[in-house]
């Protein structure tokens, strides 16, 4: 019988490219799992960010195919005490620390499968404890892609670390949400979903305001007018504000955490 073999590996990180890191993880996972492709999402995650790299993981995977495996290093609490996580969830894999970085993907998953890696068989024998994302993780993830089961690699963990991520709240006629990712266009995500929308307000009735500034509502980037603060709906479903031909965050020097308020009654 064949073995399940994954169509890549995919991998998210805050490694930058500056350094070795990211060689390092590619070169174990081309060593014990050859000719595979790997995918990088990313390795600009802001340093220690686990909550940017939690919502770039969740926003990102349900566009690989059924069998990817996610290599995911974010880790602070490297060479602690915090268990390292291999999981299932809608049909795709995931390798990372248990602190918090795979929980909103597995929370969206109808019935994920969680083990904390126990079986060093695979690990490197001279395991660092600051680098185990190249001693520990990237071996288990070559072992996932070649289809070895995840109750090979450990014991089952009913319960991961959580992530609380602030939600959008409704008092009166505001809708409070904030600013949840600067992406590089300066763009300004905030944690206001369209369906929290749906539920709060018809269209014509939204407005929303940002440091004291009115953004207008509009349906594409396009349709705003050059240097206006406009409010869209973005590609992942969430309310950004943006600025055409320029950046929202440089303008209003923006933070994550940033209050937004949507205007609904």
């Amino acid at each position: 019988m064949t073995r399940r073999r994954a169509p890549c590996i995919a991998l998210l990180t805050d490694f930058g490219t500056r350094d070795w890191y990211v060689g390092m993880l590619k070169g174990v996972l081309l060593t014990r799992c050859p000719r595979i492709p790997l995918i990088d999402i990313t390795h600009d995650i802001p340093p220690q960010d686990v909550i940017a790299g939690a919502l770039t993981l969740s926003v990102t995977a349900r566009w690989f195919p059924p069998g990817a495996v996610f290599l995911c290093v974010v880790d602070p609490g490297v060479g602690s005490s915090r268990p390292l996580l291999a999981a299932r969830a809608n049909g795709r894999y995931f390798v990372g620390p248990d602190n918090g970085l795979l929980a909103p993907v597995l929370q969206e998953a109808t019935s994920p499968t969680v083990v904390r890696l126990t079986n060093a068989r695979s690990w490197f024998k001279t395991e660092s404890r600051t680098f185990q994302g190249r001693d520990i993780l990237a071996p288990v993830a070559a072992q996932v892609a070649r289809g070895t089961p995840l109750r090979a690699l450990g014991v089952a963990m009913p319960r991961v670390q959580p992530l609380a991520l602030p939600q959008p709240q409704r008092v009166d006629e505001k809708l409070s949400g904030c600013i949840l990712h600067i992406d590089a266009f300066g763009n300004l995500m905030t944690n206001v979903s369209q369906s929290a929308l749906n539920r709060h307000a018809r269209f014509a009735k939204r407005a929303v305001r940002y440091k004291q500034h009115w953004a207008r509502m509009v349906s594409s980037y396009a349709d705003g007018r050059p240097n206006e603060l406009i409010a869209v709906i973005g590609s992942l479903g969430f309310l950004e504000l943006a600025i055409r031909e320029g950046s929202a965050a440089w303008t209003f020097n923006a933070k994550r955490g940033d209050r937004v308020d949507v205007i609904v009654g």
